[in-house]
This record gives structure tokens, C-alpha cells and sequence, in this order.
């Protein structure tokens, strides 16, 4: 068999696997929604958050070494041995009955999350330099993984419980996705081959963490944080955000979910193609821009307000002769009222309202017979404000960040090895822990943040936060190097721009 034709099994096998383990590395979206959601478990939104952030910490911390042993030792065998050892915690899941046990599982199991910086160092080996972008984005697709949890454990909650009549039926979802783990480990090492970085085999542990040194691993690391952690974090955390804002059943809320982890996923592989044609950094510019757009709009909450409005006060002291929903009399002044709308927008609250909608009416304070005194309240004014922040425009905006997301994966991955070509599996690790580490602490975040706030929409700008550091990173390094590498052409940008905003100024102010 040639090169070529292994280089294409190899990456085929590493994107199989990297898409079971991704599966299992987010299962705990899914299962820890059921518990709650069936009141098999009371915990409350932050310790939610934290069972579904522990396994994405230990698949995050652990990716850095695992780059490095792979770089040593050669994808086949620790990739292999990571899906056998991963199995191992998974199964024990099925036992945990208390709060730390799960903790302790989901440790172990979290360990899946690594075969990202595994896969990444044994792809990029078998391909050249110019057609990174394109196979690492293949590969990616693996994070479609946690659109098939997303979808089907919810369906397979369902039939292990006999439709919830056989609550503890839960305990053989892990079992399944144990048993799922070795499968792949026995294909996995009998269809690939072996191949190592030889440049790095005499490399000392010191001289493989050297490109740590480097700021922009760190800066790679940022975007990834949000491109590839918040994706993580939003593929198990928009299961329980349906379910609680949208009322849906966890079977229905993971195939919303779906929707956007599942494109997200196989898009990325377009995103590598975009990568390589245009560069990184051009489609990171776009990335971000298009996730802060939609990360600002959904930040506006659904809601039902009712508050004070614009009332109605004597102007002349007197006595109340009449009062009706649509007027007070006083002496022989009439006042007309704004009566209450017959339809009140929480009426079609089921509807397709896509802006926000408001009415105001005002209810009388007085009664008949009554004496009031000049400026005095005779009808209080009443604001109903409400948006149904219509759950297919949510859908669709979220399916958009999903997409620049998957696309932004791919585009960090392509400047690692522009960058850093001898140091893919490292710099790959440590990228992949700072991004996986976002899959961490977003969903322990987002727990708090609802908690102390009672808002689920906080999630929304806490990520739109997050992305405008990013895009405001980026954007100062291009100019810095613009300036570096064009001087004269940023001079007469900036000379062109100060002209203009002078000629601006007299036309104005003269």
C-alpha cells in the first residue's frame, strides 16, 4: 500500500475515532439533564454545570502530555491505548450513585477528550504542509460526535428505561458507550499503521515545550478557547437551556441541540479548504465578527414584564361622580382612560412573534363618591412588555454560531503548523488544552451566572464578551503587522484617514 493510500485510511480511522470519543466525552449533556429532568438526582444548576464541565477539565489538562507522547511514541499505539484506558472509568459510571461518584467517573472518562491532540499529531504527520488545513478539518468533523450524543442518547435514555417506567435503565447507557470505546480501540489498531515525527525523536522534554514560550500559542489558544471550548460547552448546556426556557422534553431539546453541534461539526472540513485558500487569519476575522453579531442578539432574554406606565392625575380638586374602565368623572370634568387591550401579547405566547411587543392601558384608583385632591392619582398606568424570543429565529441564530464555530476550529488549526511545523503535537496539545478548558469552565460559569441571576440569556453575554477580546486581539495584530511589514501603505491609510476626518471637522465646525 502506498503512502498516500494510508495517509487517507489513517486520517479516515483517526476521524472515526475522534468522532466516538467526542460522543463520549459529552455524554454527560445529555444523561445529567435526564437524571434532573426524571428527579432521579435533586442537584441544582451549579453542581449541573460542574458534572458537565469535569470530564471536558481532565480531557483538556491531559492533552498536552498525550501531544507529546504522541510525537514520541506515534499515534497508532496512544491513540489505541487512550480508547482502551477511557473505557475503563466509562463503564464504572453505570455503578455511581452519589455526587462524588459521578465526579470521580467523569473524571476518568473525560479522558476521551484528549484524542483531539492525539489525532492531530497523527494526522499531520502523513500529509504535507499545504494541505493541513484541508485533513485537520476532516478531521475535525469528529466534533460531530457530540451532535450523535446529542440525538440519539436521549432516544436510547428512552428505550433503556421502557419510557421512563424503568428509572435505573439509565445505568446501561455507559455501559453501551464503554463497550462502543473498545470496539473502536480493536479497529483502530489493526487498520492503521505507525509512523512518528522522526525530526523529534532526540528531543528532550524541555526543548518539546519550548514553543510555550511563545505568546501567540497563547493568543491561538484564546480563540480557541472560544471557537472550540464554548462549542463543547453549548453542545451539552443548549439540552438543559430548551428544556427549561422552551419547555421541552430532553428527547426534543437534544435533537435542537443538534442542530447546532451537528453542522458545526462537518463543516469544519470546509473551514480547513477555506483555511488554506484564504489564511487563517482572514477567516478568523470573519469568525469572530459573525459569532459576536449573533452572540448580541440572542443576549435580549425571553420575556413577560409588567411595570408602571403613564397615569392620569386631577388637575382640579373635586368629587369622583363616575368611574368606568374607560373614564373618570370628576365634578364635571371628564378624564378618558386607555382601556386594557381585549388581547394581551402573553396571549400569543405560542405564536410567531418575532420583536418584542408592548401595551399600555390605565385602571382607575378611585371609586365613586370619592374626594380628590389637585394632581392627585385617578388612574394608575400599566407597561406589559413582552418577547417570545421565538424559538425557531433562537434556533437559527445559534445554528450560526455553530457554523462560524466549526469554521474557527479549523482556522486556528491551519496557523499552528504555519507557525510551529516541527511542533504540531505540542503546540496542538496546549492550544487544545486552553480550548478545552473553555469546555470546562463555560458550562461551571453559565451555572453561576444563572444562579445568581435567575437569567438564562447570561450564557449569551458572557460569550459575547469573551469573542469581542478575541476579535479586538486579532485586529491589533494585523495592524501590527501591517505596519511592520507595509509601513509606507499603513502611513498613507492613516495619512489619507487623518485628511479626511480634518476636512470633516472644518466642513462642520468651520
Amino acid at each position: 500500500m502506498t503512502d498516500r493510500a494510508k495517509g487517507l485510511m489513517v486520517l479516515t480511522m483517526n476521524t472515526i475515532a475522534f468522532t466516538v470519543c467526542f460522543a463520549c466525552w459529552t455524554m454527560n449533556g445529555v444523561l445529567v439533564t435526564y437524571l434532573i429532568d426524571q428527579r432521579i438526582f435533586d442537584w441544582d444548576k451549579a453542581q449541573m454545570g460542574w458534572l458537565i464541565g469535569v470530564p471536558i477539565l481532565s480531557g483538556s489538562v491531559l492533552r498536552l502530555p498525550l501531544g507529546v507522547l504522541t510525537d514520541r511514541y506515534g499515534g497508532r499505539m496512544v491513540f489505541t491505548i487512550l480508547l482502551l484506558v477511557s473505557a475503563v472509568p466509562m463503564y464504572l459510571m453505570s455503578y455511581a450513585s452519589t455526587y462524588q461518584q459521578f465526579i470521580w467517573g467523569s473524571l476518568g472518562f473525560g479522558l476521551a477528550g484528549t484524542a483531539f491532540a492525539v489525532g492531530i499529531a497523527y494526522t499531520s504527520v502523513w500529509f504535507p504542509t499545504e494541505r493541513q488545513g484541508t485533513v485537520l478539518g476532516i478531521f475535525g468533523m469528529g466534533n460531530a460526535g457530540a451532535a450523535l450524543t446529542s440525538m440519539g442518547a436521549p432516544l436510547m435514555l428512552r428505550v433503556l428505561t421502557n419510557g421512563g417506567t424503568n428509572p435505573d435503565g439509565w445505568r446501561a447507557l455507559p455501559k453501551l458507550y464503554a463497550a462502543s470505546l473498545v470496539v473502536m480501540a480493536a479497529l483502530f489498531f489493526f487498520l492503521t499503521f505507525a509512523r512518528k515525527v522522526e525530526h523529534n525523536l532526540e528531543h528532550t522534554l524541555m526543548q518539546r515545550l519550548a514553543p510555550l514560550k511563545s505568546l501567540r500559542v497563547w493568543r491561538f489558544g484564546l480563540y480557541y478557547f472560544v471557537v472550540f471550548g464554548a462549542f463543547v460547552a453549548l453542545a451539552q448546556w443548549l439540552i438543559p437551556y430548551y428544556v427549561n426556557v422552551y419547555s421541552m422534553s430532553v428527547a426534543t431539546a437534544g435533537m435542537m441541540a443538534a442542530i447546532f453541534s451537528l453542522p458545526s461539526g462537518v463543516i469544519r472540513a470546509l473551514g480547513g479548504w477555506m483555511s488554506d485558500r484564504w489564511g487563517g487569519r482572514a477567516v478568523m476575522y470573519w469568525v469572530f465578527g459573525a459569532c459576536l453579531l449573533c452572540l448580541l442578539l440572542l443576549c435580549v432574554p425571553r420575556m413577560d414584564i409588567q411595570s408602571p406606565g403613564e397615569g392620569v392625575m386631577a388637575d382640579r380638586a373635586g368629587t369622583v361622580t363616575d368611574v368606568s374602565s374607560t373614564e373618570v368623572v370628576v365634578g364635571d370634568r371628564r378624564y378618558l382612560l386607555t382601556g386594557k387591550p381585549r388581547l394581551t401579547p402573553a396571549d400569543t405566547r405560542e405564536g410567531w412573534l418575532v420583536l418584542p411587543t408592548l401595551a399600555s392601558w390605565q385602571e382607575p384608583v378611585v371609586a365613586v363618591g370619592q374626594q380628590v385632591t389637585k394632581r392627585q392619582l385617578l388612574a394608575r398606568g400599566v407597561t406589559h412588555i413582552y418577547f417570545q424570543a421565538n424559538v425557531f429565529i433562537f434556533t437559527f441564530l445559534v445554528f450560526v454560531v455553530g457554523i462560524a464555530m466549526g469554521i474557527g476550529k479549523a482556522g486556528v488549526y491551519k496557523l499552528i503548523p504555519d507557525y510551529f511545523p516541527r511542533e504540531v503535537g505540542v503546540v496542538g496539545g496546549i492550544v487544545g488544552v486552553i480550548g478545552g478548558l473553555g469546555g470546562f469552565f463555560c458550562p461551571i460559569i453559565f451555572g453561576y451566572l444563572l444562579r445568581a441571576t435567575g437569567i438564562w440569556t447570561t450564557t449569551w453575554f458572557f460569550l459575547a464578551a469573551a469573542t469581542l477580546v478575541c476579535l479586538t486581539w486579532l485586529h491589533l495584530v494585523v495592524q501590527r503587522i501591517l505596519r511592520r511589514e507595509v509601513p509606507q501603505a499603513m502611513r498613507h491609510i492613516e495619512s489619507v484617514a487623518a485628511g479626511r476626518f480634518r476636512e470633516e471637522m472644518e466642513a462642520t465646525y468651520g
